[in-house]
């Protein structure tokens, strides 16, 4: 495709995105576990970086293409895996209503309870109600400084993300270069004269 990546290294880059979105609504809205999915970008990324490259019908020891491969599917992926993770997380942040614990209302539609407003200022709430020494040791005594400390770490996580699953594609490439295919033998030409 071009001097320095594989048609086959782009179509992977496009697996790992699809790779990346069903990780995402596995682990981050199905079931919610974070760790889970910032541990399988490492086995993700290895092996997109590995199937960039199989791909692309690369063979072992060819470090020109192999690693450029690799590079383009991890980078891909690792960027889809930290925009799924901050999307996610943009979603609960602010659409979050403070429901069943704050904003509840009877039968009369009459407010019952503490109260906050969508967004930043519930998830402050949920946060104060199970953690409220934590947040005082942290210096966080509202919404808006929380929400600059949820973002920085956020963020973080995410970048996390991109680092990890580049580094574990470049790892894939690199198994790849050592132990994927060989090259094959060149065939004997046979003789159209018969014997």
């Amino acid at each position: 495709m071009s001097r320095i990546v594989d048609r086959g290294a782009v179509v992977a880059a496009y697996v790992g995105v699809g790779m990346a979105v069903t990780m995402a609504i596995a682990f981050l809205l199905i079931i919610p576990i974070q760790p889970a999915y910032m541990l399988l970008a490492i086995p993700g990324g290895m092996i997109i970086g590995y199937y960039a490259n199989a791909r692309s019908d690369r063979v072992r020891g060819n470090w020109r293409r192999i690693l450029p491969n690799s590079l383009l599917a991890g980078a891909t992926t690792g960027l889809a895996l930290a925009a799924l993770l901050l999307g996610a997380k943009a979603l609960f942040f602010f659409g979050d209503t403070g429901y069943p614990d704050f904003n509840r209302v009877d039968e009369n539609g009459v407010l019952q309870g503490p109260t906050c407003q969508t967004g930043a200022d519930c998830v402050y709430h949920r946060y104060l109600a199970a953690q409220p020494d934590q947040l005082a040791d942290a210096g966080i005594t509202d919404a808006a400084t929380f929400a600059g400390v949820y973002w920085r770490e956020q963020t973080g996580a995410a970048e996390l993300l991109v680092a990890v699953t580049i580094g574990a594609a470049l790892f894939g490439g690199l198994l790849f270069g050592v132990a994927g295919p060989r090259r094959a033998p060149p065939i004997p030409a046979r003789s159209v004269v018969p014997a």
